[in-house]
């Protein structure tokens, strides 16, 4: 009798380890890069990795495709083998191949981060334009869906099928960062408005997405900085089947990737993808509506 209630406690107690090593587990991300038409890219892909990492929530794989003009049927890295992918890619396209297998990945539940220029990238791939939603440059225009941007007068989001270009951005500078979701996991807790470090404000991103997207934050692009004189979404979500995606169009230079609000969004939005929730608390150095606050 004292064995079997010997055996049952030692049991329950190997369970109660063994769903505690499953909860502390980490988050298994892997970080794309290789080519960008941003030359910083393997400064951005570092910082990005220890943001990451610096949580105690994620351990992060950094998967490099081929240069330019390199044997890109080469790459093949095994999504399945990770709970979210983070893309710092803009360039050639990956191998069919490498792509199916990616829209399964997420299709399934895979999480998505697409972090500045990887908006830009593979405009003829369907299902990652779905992904993202909306995206700019290498030839997008009124065939690539409608542009998105916040009327704030009617407190409407502009969904415009008209002609134009998709993709431009002013000059760099500061600029506000206004919550259009306060309440969803990633924006939760965060001011309703912050400052944030010198970047570019992309503008007239336009895509097929734009029907579906929940844009989280917006940032007006000033006419005084060339800008579009719109409301333009900066954080986004949306879904591909299963899958989570996180889209934010912050972080061109590396002092933008300084920036405790680039910083904090990508730690909330990489673990969102991949869970479903957000566990971090908002640190007390994030930045208010009057100054944007940077780490060295």
């Amino acid at each position: 009798m004292k064995s079997n209630i010997r055996k049952s406690l030692f049991f329950c107690l190997a369970l109660l380890l063994s769903f505690s090593a499953m909860a502390q587990a980490p988050i298994k991300v892997l970080l794309i890069d290789g080519q960008n038409n941003h030359g910083n890219w393997p400064e951005t892909t570092i910082m990005m990795k220890k943001y990451l990492e610096e949580t105690g929530l994620f351990k992060v794989t950094v998967a490099t495709t081929p240069p330019k003009g390199g044997n890109m049927a080469t790459f093949k890295p095994v999504f399945s083998n990770y709970d979210a992918v983070v893309s710092n890619y803009n360039g050639e396209p990956w191998p069919v191949e490498t792509q199916k297998a990616f829209e399964k990945f997420v299709q399934n539940g895979g999480g998505f981060v697409s972090v500045h220029a990887a908006d830009n990238a593979f405009p003829q791939w369907k299902a990652y334009n779905q992904m993202i939603g909306i995206g700019g440059w290498e030839g997008r225009d009124e065939k690539s869906g409608p542009y998105l941007y916040y009327n704030e007068q009617n407190g409407e989001f502009v969904k415009d099928t008209s002609p134009g270009r998709g993709g431009s951005h002013g000059d760099q500078h500061q600029f506000l960062v206004k919550a259009r979701d306060p309440n969803h996991p990633i924006t939760k807790g965060l001011p309703e408005s912050w400052m944030h470090e010198n970047d570019e404000l992309y503008d007239r991103l336009r895509g097929p997405g734009a029907l579906t997207l929940e844009v989280l934050a917006t940032s007006y692009s000033q006419t005084e900085k060339r800008g579009s004189g719109r409301h333009e979404p900066v954080l986004m979500v949306t879904k591909y089947g299963k899958g989570r995606i996180f889209h934010t169009t912050l972080g061109h230079g590396n002092d933008s990737q300084k920036c405790v609000g680039f910083i904090t969004t990508l730690q909330r939005g990489t673990e969102w993808v991949a869970k479903g929730e957000v566990t971090q608390k908002v640190p007390e150095d994030f930045p208010n509506a009057e100054k944007a606050s940077i780490r060295p």
